[in-house]
């Protein structure tokens, strides 16, 4: 089995917006915790929603270090069809670490929604003003993106 990293930046945008989730890892006192999520990319910020209150709100304030995973893939391939450990996934994967900043702006809130609502529709959406000003909008300031190619010369 080959794994290959992805060196192009181009590419590795490719990948993580053909995700539908993304996963956010983060840690409070020494306990990470993960979550799967919806989200944005656009350039070296990474665009996320959720509730303005809750353990993932309440743990970024005070530990704005993340990191981000994404997978596509998954399809089953071997070497050997009769050699267990000739078995792998055939995958992608982008890692992205960076620090979140709380965006409290309306029109930047607005703007950012906007970016979210594209990564998965092709529709005009509209947001009203309580939709906008209840909603938490964090965007993650990427540090650090590595992407890899994982797999085996023969498919299933």
């Amino acid at each position: 089995m080959r794994t290959v990293f992805i060196e192009s930046r181009t590419e590795i945008d490719e990948l993580i917006k053909s995700c539908n989730i993304c996963f956010v890892a983060m840690s409070e006192n020494d306990t990470p915790y993960v979550l799967p999520m919806n989200f944005a990319l656009e350039g070296d910020v990474v665009i996320l929603h959720s509730a303005q209150s809750g353990r993932m709100w309440e743990t970024l304030k005070k530990n704005p270090k993340v990191c981000i995973g994404w997978n596509k893939g998954e399809e089953l391939a071997w070497q050997n069809e009769r050699v267990g450990c000739s078995y792998r996934m055939q995958s992608q994967s982008a890692l992205v670490e960076g620090t979140v900043e709380f965006i409290d702006d309306y029109d930047e809130k607005e703007r950012c929604l906007h970016l979210l609502m594209a990564q998965y529709s092709n529709l005009d959406f509209r947001f009203n003003a309580p939709a906008v000003n209840n909603v938490g909008v964090i965007k993650v300031h990427i540090g650090k993106i590595t992407a890899k190619k994982f797999g085996a010369s023969v498919k299933k």
